[in-house]
């Protein structure tokens, strides 16, 4: 795979592949992969969210009209 990249954007891929100690290459990668992971945790929390909200929602609408 071929990553096309302006000006802006390879001089912060460099220079953070330079403060990790690590290739460009791992740079993305690790940086794609994190954000898949912060994009699962947050589709997790949402569901957990949504579900509780039911479970509790006379609960939530007692304590909203204290």
């Amino acid at each position: 795979m071929t990553l096309r990249t302006d000006a802006e954007l390879d001089e912060a891929l460099a220079a953070l592949a330079a403060e990790e100690g690590i290739s460009k290459q791992e740079a993305v990668r690790r940086a794609v992969m994190e954000k898949r992971d912060r994009q699962v945790r947050r589709q997790r929390v949402d569901l957990i969210a949504s579900e509780l909200i039911v479970e509790y929602d006379d609960a939530l609408r007692r304590l909203g009209t204290v």
